[in-house]
């Protein structure tokens, strides 16, 4: 555990007021009451549905020795240090940097943002770089690496407080780590948050910009230049001069990656004052692209060019999309370790997907069943559009949409899956406070009449139940595709969190119909 004096890391942050004369020594920070220790600085933010201000008696009560907060308090206790700042949330992440010695600058960090592909390509990015013999850490929605094991992600949260960011690039750090991928969300990188503003960022991927997240942004063009935020970042560094990571005190470069076929790729690349490259995986011009795919049911094969450079290519990740992410990746770690795309072809087999992205739930049945976290309009299409294009058969799509999250796009995923699917069966994913029936009536707004006529579409709020129809609906030869939930282990309620794994649900649908594992 870390041990700082308070002015240690305190001094250049602005206090409109403080309480007390005292300069304890900071064994942690909190911003959750419930995770204050003894010596803790305590952040009390202002949130959506909780204010942390209620809770500043019971953390100095735990054994916070200090207090951040935004209004005035109704008491001050001796002992304590109180510092009354314009904000608590955007203050948290300089404190939190200077608490952990800026961990950012001695790491060459890998910020990927975009509306679908982020966490895919932040593990392909640290497996490739893995995989060449750099030591990498990374962190996204799913999982993080950042000692000698990759290691699970609870949260429900892609981009996590800057408390933790800072800790866990620290941690990275501290294990000897040269580089950090971190999966950068809209929320993590907005000004309003600031969870990411003290990142030392040296590259910028996108991967695209679609519809998501305009409960929070309110706009599309407020969502698109908060992610944009990323590429701003670019060589903005918490101390002057060039970074170095590696043994042989290599210089990093920094620059941009975009997607030449997502149509903010030009905006992205305005952003910034830095090089930045491009990919594609659809036919546009770019830097690095993929030609004559082929995709099947493990994976898809392509010609790669990189400028002059042709070669083949093969990964053995599941979905047309995924060459994109791949492409995004490669060029990445190219240009950041200074060795041609080519030479790292060789390694591209060797990538593993990510747990709950295209994994296929096969216990003997007749047909595939796949479980997948696409939870966007742009990233139904995607996967639709793949399957199809490999199968021929019958789609049969469980899924819902976030409760308290982006309600526009709910008509939208019923659009899409009716274009696409033969059986659409909705069910509950994260309703929290809302009604779950309500949100699936909003889903089903979208679909065509053409289905509700043929007896078509299914509104099952229980989503074990929804996985029993789909299942019992699919004849041989037809896909089943469980979408929104992915890797996640639970599904949030208004008064309740239950449990949840997508594939074990699967497999025990599968059951009840009579196939077994082998």
């Amino acid at each position: 555990m870390s041990a700082k004096r308070l002015s240690a890391f305190t001094a250049g942050i602005p206090v409109a007021a403080r309480s007390g004369v005292e300069d304890p020594e900071i064994l942690g920070l909190a911003y959750d009451s419930r995770r204050v220790g003894s010596g803790f600085l305590f952040f009390a933010l202002e949130g959506l549905h909780v204010d942390g201000h209620r809770f500043v008696d019971e953390a100095v009560e735990r054994g916070a020795r200090a207090v951040v907060h935004t209004r005035a308090l109704e008491r001050y206790r001796e002992g304590v240090v109180y510092l009354r700042v314009a904000d608590a949330q955007t203050a948290m992440s300089p404190l939190a940097a200077a608490y952990y010695d800026f961990p950012s600058k001695d790491l060459a960090v890998v910020g990927v943002t975009g509306t679908e592909g982020k966490t895919t390509t932040v593990f392909l990015v640290y497996q490739l770089l893995d995989l060449s013999g750099h030591r990498a850490g990374f962190l996204s929605t799913v999982m993080s690496r950042t000692g000698s094991e990759e290691a699970p992600n609870p949260e429900h949260q892609t981009t996590p407080e800057a408390i933790e960011i800072q800790r866990l690039l620290a941690l990275m750090r501290d294990n000897g780590m040269e580089y950090a991928v971190v999966e950068s969300s809209s929320h993590g990188l907005s000004a309003r948050t600031g969870r990411l503003l003290d990142v030392a960022y040296d590259v910028g991927v996108l991967t695209n910009v679609t519809h998501e997240h305009l409960e929070f942004h309110g706009t599309w063009e407020r969502y698109r230049d908060d992610k944009a935020n990323l590429f701003r970042a670019l060589g903005r560094s918490t101390e002057p001069g060039a970074k170095r990571v590696g043994r042989p005190g290599r210089e990093v470069s920094c620059f941009g990656v975009v997607n030449a076929d997502d149509p903010s790729a030009a905006y992205f690349s305005r952003s910034t004052s830095k090089p930045v490259y491009s990919y594609s995986a659809e036919g546009s011009e770019a830097d690095v692209r993929a030609l004559d795919v082929r995709s099947d049911a493990a994976g898809s094969s392509f010609s790669l060019l990189d400028g002059a450079e042709r070669g083949e290519a093969r990964i053995n990740l599941p979905g047309r999309f995924n060459v994109g992410n791949c492409l995004a990746a490669l060029l990445a770690v190219s240009r950041l370790t200074g060795r041609p795309a080519g030479e790292l072809v060789p390694l591209l087999p060797r990538l593993r997907p990510v747990p709950g992205r295209m994994a296929s739930v096969d216990v003997g049945q007749p047909f595939d069943v796949i479980v997948d976290y696409a939870h966007t309009p742009s990233s139904f299409e995607a996967v639709f559009r793949s399957v199809r294009a490999r199968e021929g058969k019958r789609l049969i799509a469980v899924f819902g949409s976030a409760g308290e999250r982006d309600v526009a796009k709910r008509a939208l995923q019923g659009e899409v899956a009716s274009r696409f699917c033969d059986v659409i069966i909705l069910a509950d994913e994260d309703p929290r406070g809302e009604e779950p029936l309500g949100i699936l009536e909003e889903i089903a707004s979208g679909v065509g009449p053409a289905k509700r006529r043929d007896g078509a579409l299914f509104l099952i709020p229980d989503r074990m139940e929804a996985i029993r129809k789909a299942v019992s609906e699919a004849h041989p030869g037809d896909t089943v595709l469980l979408l929104g939930k992915g890797h996640e282990t639970t599904i949030i309620y208004r008064d309740r969190v239950r449990a949840w794994d997508e594939r074990a649900a699967a497999e025990r649908a599968l059951g009840e119909l009579g196939f077994a594992k082998r």
